[in-house]
């Protein structure tokens, strides 16, 4: 899967992606504690190789809703 997807399947996308966006935003938080201070740039570095952008970006928004929380 590549590319952006297309404004009439981005709602789609969302929610085929959305649990496994959940879960990595889960499993990217649980290393916070044994990382500390390096977390943020190993965080930066796994969200650069997620793929597409579009699911990165739901990791992203889900990391933030988690950490509000």
């Amino acid at each position: 899967m590549s590319g952006e997807p297309s404004a009439g399947s981005r709602a789609d996308f969302h929610r085929e992606h959305q649990a496994r966006a959940v879960e990595e935003a889960e499993r990217l938080l649980a290393r916070r504690e044994v990382l500390q201070g390096a977390w943020l740039a190993w965080v930066a570095g796994e969200l650069y190789q997620m793929s597409p952008p579009p699911f990165a970006s739901m990791v992203r928004r889900e990391l933030q809703r988690l950490s509000q929380a």
